[in-house]
């Protein structure tokens, strides 16, 4: 199946000139046709098909149980809604970690059978050689530091990463060697601020902050988090922009009760 080319798309090309002339980038996850074509309508830089539905869509845990499958199945819807946004998959564990072979196969589904223009790649150093085979492949990638999910159970918990001296280095290289390597970006994940501005202010290419402070190139935000569609638990990084858990409980008890008193249907939606 031929996978239909949208010339209003942005891309990477757009991304990268964004960061040259000053202008700010906004990444939203996005993981359904509907959620998509909102997105995609209100002009959304990038959206990212992340493997966060795992947690948000799933119900999951973590990101982990996340399968190819899965994220091929909802990049697919994305892609079918979004004809301005430039479209990144988030590649999910284990589907690029055991070889580059299996990298490459797995990001080129992407590419060739879901719609999305870019993946998404956690990892620093390690996966420089990954980053630079899918480049050259022709194959855009999106890199991933500081926090990274899919090494939650290594990491110990959801931390703020890079606050040692020796850890901020680190970061800093990884972000150099993943910009030489190829990635046309580089999400930097719970960063102290002060050095995530140091890591955007070092690389040519965009940086995207998700808890990473106001001196990244871009933000980027789980839409269902900034929606506030869950009322759980809201971490410190992610700001309510509204709170359609209270919207949605309100109009689904509403509905009840009119279909229990006989009040829904009325005449208004019902045919004659």
């Amino acid at each position: 199946m031929s996978v239909q080319i949208k010339s209003n798309r942005k891309t990477i090309v757009d991304i990268k000139k964004m960061k040259a002339q000053g202008e700010k980038i906004a990444m939203l996850t996005g993981y359904d046709y509907g959620m998509a074509s909102i997105l995609d309508e209100c002009a959304i830089d990038i959206i990212l098909v992340g493997d966060s539905l795992g947690m948000v869509t799933l119900g999951y845990e973590t990101t982990l149980p996340v399968t190819m499958e899965d994220m091929l199945h909802h990049t697919k819807a994305v892609a079918r809604a979004a004809y301005n946004s430039l479209i990144v998959a988030d590649m999910p564990f284990m589907s690029y970690q055991s070889s580059i072979s299996a990298a490459l196969i797995n990001a080129g589904r992407f590419l060739q059978e879901a719609g999305a223009q870019a993946v998404k790649i956690e990892g620093g150093r390690e996966f420089a050689e990954t980053v630079h085979r899918l480049t050259v492949s022709g194959i855009p990638v999106m890199a991933h530091i500081g926090l990274t999910p899919q090494s939650i159970n290594q990491l110990g918990g959801y931390k703020v990463q890079g606050k040692k001296e020796d850890a901020a280095q680190k970061m800093m290289e990884d972000a150099k060697i993943l910009e030489e390597a190829g990635a046309f970006s580089v999400v930097l994940e719970l960063v102290p601020e002060k050095l995530a501005g140091e890591i955007s202010q070092a690389l040519t290419i965009p940086t995207i902050g998700i808890g990473g402070g106001v001196h990244c190139d871009g933000q980027v935000l789980v839409v269902n988090d900034m929606l506030g569609m869950f009322d759980k638990f809201t971490p410190k990084h992610v700001k309510k922009y509204a709170n359609l858990n209270v919207e949605i409980r309100r109009a689904v008890k509403s509905y009840i009760a009119e279909v229990k008193s006989r009040t829904f249907p009325d005449a208004e939606h019902t045919f004659k």
